[in-house]
C-alpha cells in the first residue's frame, strides 16, 4: 500500500527536529539528550526504510531502499547515532520530494462518474412525467431528455433529435437523427426535448461501458520503476561487495558500516526527484500539468503519438468559415439578423452564429414572434423584418455552393439572402506541432478519430500524419494503441479531449488531454493535461521532460561517482561512519545543484 504524502512530510519534520535537538544538546553540554535524540531519528528512518525495502523486495527490485536499511541497522548497532540521524533526514527528504512531485492525484473516474445522469424522466402510460433513479430504467421504458441534458441510456428515438456527439464520437457538428434511430447514452441533446424507448439498462449502456474500459485500462497500466531504482540496481551490489571486502580484510565491522554509510545513495534519493520536480515546474509554466515524476520520465521517451482530431488538431466546435451572399446583401447585416434571431435558440449552431457576431463586434437585438421547428430552423421578427435561419433549400444557388460540411440558410422576408458555411477549423499550430514532434524524436504519428473519413482525411493530410484512422470507437482506439505499443520499445502517447478518448488516455503509456473544456473525463483519465489548450505545448513538454530526465541521470552519475570514492576511503579506514555521513551531505549538495539546472528553460 502506498504511503500517504502527509506521513512523509511528518517524518521529515520529526527527523529534522531530532537532528537539530541532538546538535543543540551537544553544543550546550546536555550529552544525555544527544544519543536518544539522534537514535530516535535513526529508528524512525529505519522504520520507514524497512517498509520501502519490503515493498521493493515484493516487487523483486534490488533498489536503494535495501542499502538504506543496512546502513541504518549498522549505524544503530554500533552507536553511530549521528550518522543514523543524518541518513534518516536524507531519506525523509527524498521521499517527501517524490510524493510532492506526484501530487495528490484525485480519482481519475471522478469527472466521468459525476457526469453520469443520476435520474431519468420517465413518461408513464398516462403521459405523466416523473423522475426515477437511472438505475431503475428498464428496457422498453419511455424516457424524456430535455434540451442540454445527457442521454441517460441507449434507446430508440420516438421523436427526431439533434445531438451533440462530440464527446463520444469526436464529430464536432451536431447530428440530426430521425424517429426510429438508435442513439447512445452519454451524448447531449442539442435540440428540442426528445423522447426515446430504452433499449438497454443504465449499467449495460454505452456510457457505462466506457467508464468500465477506463477502470480496466487504469488497472492494466503499470507506474513503472523509479529512475533512481534503475541506477540503484547497478550501484547497490557494488557497494555491498566493497563493504564485505573491507570488513573481511580489516576484520573491523565498523569499516563495513562506514562503507555502507558512504555508499548510501542519497544522490539517487534526493537529486533525481529534484530534477524531476524541476522539470514538472517548467512544464507547468508552459501550461502543461504533468501528474507525477514517473509520467515525466515516460514522456521523455516518447516514440509514437496517437492524436484525436476534434478538439486536438481542430478547435472542436463549429464556427462560421464561409459566407455566400445574394447580390446587394451585406455580410454584417446578414450575420446581425441571423445571430439576433438565434439568441432565442439553444441549438449548437445558433451558438456558433452568436459567437461570430460577437467576434465581429456586431450589436444584436432581441427577436420577437420566435418559432423554432425542430430539424428545420428558427424564424421570427428582427426590428420588423421577418428572418428565418435553418435548413438550406434543395435548390441551392450557384453562389451558395460550398465545400464546408455544414450549411445554414438565412432568409430575409422570405428571400434566400445568405448561406453560411460552418466547419471545425484546424488549429493554426497543428502543422508546426507535427514537425516539432518529429524533431523531438517521435517516429510515428497516427490520427485516430470517431469522425467521418472525409473530414479525417482532410485534417490528416493537411497536418502531415503518418496514418489516418476514421470512425474509431473507444474500443478500436484501444486496439490501435496496443498495436502501436507492440511496434516500439519506446513510449506510446495518446492525445485527446473527449470522453471517447478517456479509455485510450488511461491505457496509453502517457495520456495527454487538451484542457479547453475544463475538468472533463478526458483530463481526469490523462497523465498530462495541456491547460493552455495549445497543441504546440506537447513537443515543448516532451523537450522539458527530456532535459529533466537527462539532468536526473547526470546528477545520479555524479553522486554515485563521488560516493564510490568515499566508499574507497571508508574501506581503507580513512573515514568513519559519521564522517562518511557528513561527506555524503556535500555529495548530495553537488548532485542537487546539478539537478536544479533542470529549472532552466530548455534550449
Amino acid at each position: 500500500m502506498t504511503r500517504r504524502p502527509k506521513s512523509d512530510y511528518r517524518l521529515l519534520a520529526i527527523s529534522v527536529l531530532l537532528l537539530i535537538i541532538g546538535a543543540l544538546a551537544q553544543a550546550f553540554g546536555y550529552g544525555f539528550v544527544v544519543s536518544p535524540a539522534w537514535g530516535l531519528g535513526g529508528f524512525l528512518g529505519l522504520f520507514s526504510a524497512v517498509k520501502d525495502a519490503i515493498r521493493a523486495l515484493r516487487s523483486r527490485e534490488l533498489g536503494s531502499d535495501l542499502l538504506v536499511v543496512l546502513s541504518l541497522i549498522g549505524t544503530l548497532l554500533t552507536n553511530e547515532f549521528f550518522a543514523a540521524s543524518v541518513l534518516s533526514v536524507m531519506l525523509a527528504t527524498g521521499r517527501s520530494l517524490e510524493r510532492w512531485a506526484e501530487g495528490r492525484a484525485s480519482d481519475e473516474l471522478e469527472s466521468l462518474i459525476s457526469r453520469v445522469p443520476r435520474v431519468a424522466l420517465l413518461i408513464s402510460e398516462t403521459n405523466e412525467i416523473g423522475p426515477i433513479p437511472v438505475e431503475n430504467v428498464k428496457i422498453g421504458d419511455l424516457i424524456l431528455v430535455r434540451s442540454g441534458e445527457v442521454v441517460p441510456v441507449d434507446g430508440t428515438l420516438v421523436t427526431s433529435a439533434t445531438l451533440d456527439e462530440s464527446a463520444l464520437t469526436g464529430e464536432p457538428m451536431p447530428i440530426s437523427h430521425q424517429e426510429g434511430e438508435l442513439i447512445d447514452s452519454g451524448v447531449i441533446n442539442a435540440g428540442q426535448p426528445l423522447q426515446l424507448v430504452a433499449s438497454a439498462s443504465a449499467a449495460m449502456s454505452t456510457y457505462a461501458a466506457i467508464i468500465r474500459m477506463v477502470e480496466q485500462a487504469r488497472a492494466d497500466t503499470s507506474d513503472g520503476v523509479r529512475l533512481a531504482n534503475q541506477w540503484a540496481k547497478r550501484f547497490v551490489p557494488v557497494a555491498l561487495l566493497v563493504a564485505l571486502i573491507a570488513g573481511i580484510v580489516s576484520g573491523d565491522i565498523h569499516r563495513s558500516i562506514a562503507v555502507l554509510v558512504a555508499a548510501t545513495p542519497c544522490p539517487l534519493i534526493l537529486a533525481v526527484p529534484v530534477a524531476i520536480v524541476a522539470g514538472m515546474s517548467n512544464a507547468a509554466k508552459a501550461g502543461v500539468i504533468i501528474k507525477g515524476g514517473a509520467v515525466l520520465e515516460r514522456l521523455a521517451r516518447t516514440k509514437i503519438v496517437l492524436l484525436d482530431k476534434t478538439g486536438t488538431l481542430t478547435h472542436g466546435g463549429p464556427v462560421v468559415s464561409d459566407i455566400h451572399l445574394a447580390p446587394g446583401v451585406d455580410s454584417a447585416f446578414a450575420i446581425k439578423l441571423a445571430a439576433s434571431l438565434d439568441q432565442a435558440s439553444p441549438h449548437i449552431i445558433a451558438k456558433a452564429l452568436v459567437a461570430e457576431a460577437e467576434r465581429r463586434q456586431i450589436a444584436l437585438v432581441l427577436p420577437t414572434d420566435v418559432e423554432e421547428i425542430h430539424g428545420q430552423g428558427v424564424s421570427g421578427l428582427i426590428d420588423g423584418v421577418k428572418v428565418r435561419v435553418g435548413q438550406v433549400p434543395d435548390s441551392l444557388p450557384d453562389w451558395g455552393k460550398s465545400a464546408q460540411p455544414l450549411l445554414v440558410a438565412v432568409e430575409i422576408d422570405g428571400i434566400l439572402s445568405a448561406i453560411l458555411g460552418l466547419a471545425d477549423p484546424i488549429r493554426v499550430e497543428s502543422v508546426e506541432t507535427i514537425t516539432a514532434l518529429r524533431r523531438q524524436g517521435v517516429e510515428r504519428i497516427l490520427l485516430v478519430t470517431g469522425d467521418r473519413e472525409k473530414s479525417a482525411n482532410i485534417v490528416g493530410e493537411t497536418v502531415g500524419v503518418d496514418s489516418i484512422h476514421a470512425r474509431c470507437t473507444p474500443a478500436q482506439k484501444l486496439e490501435l494503441l496496443e498495436e502501436a505499443r507492440s511496434q516500439t520499445t519506446g513510449i506510446v502517447v495518446m492525445v485527446g479531449d473527449g470522453i471517447n478518448d478517456a479509455p485510450a488516455l488511461a491505457a496509453a503509456d502517457v495520456g495527454v488531454a487538451m484542457g479547453s473544456r475544463g475538468v472533463t473525463g478526458a483530463s481526469e483519465a490523462a497523465d498530462v493535461v495541456i491547460v493552455a489548450d495549445d497543441l504546440s505545448r506537447l513537443p515543448i513538454a516532451i523537450r522539458i521532460a527530456k532535459q529533466a530526465r537527462s539532468r536526473a541521470i547526470e546528477a545520479a552519475i555524479l553522486g554515485m561517482a563521488l560516493s564510490f570514492v568515499a566508499m574507497l576511503f571508508a574501506g581503507l579506514g580513512l573515514l568513519t561512519a559519521s564522517e562518511g555521513a557528513v561527506i555524503q551531505e556535500f555529495i548530495d549538495s553537488a548532485a542537487i545543484v546539478w539537478a536544479l539546472t533542470a529549472l532552466r528553460p530548455p534550449a
